[in-house]
């Protein structure tokens, strides 16, 4: 593994671990009125974009951080559905 791939993996482990509070705070107060849906369905898309174009490229850094990324962006909504 080459040095810019280990400055992708830590890059994308801090951006997707921003997201681990706001998912933990939602699911543990069972609350999202004030959590955008619409915001985090376009993230969501893009999320998967950028998964999709990490596989084509064989970045493990863009694959790995995107797909942690979606699953999270994903509870999000799920959250947001479920306690709205």
């Amino acid at each position: 593994m080459d040095k810019i791939e280990i400055i992708g993996i830590i890059a994308g482990f801090l951006t997707t671990a921003a997201f681990v509070p706001q998912v933990y705070k939602t699911w543990r107060e069972k609350s999202t009125k004030d959590v955008s849906l619409s915001m985090y369905t376009v993230l969501f898309m893009g999320v998967l974009l950028w998964l999709l174009y990490g596989i084509n490229i064989q970045s493990i850094s863009v694959i790995l951080t995107n797909a942690t990324t979606s699953l999270l962006v994903l509870i999000m909504i799920l959250l947001k559905l479920r306690y709205k």
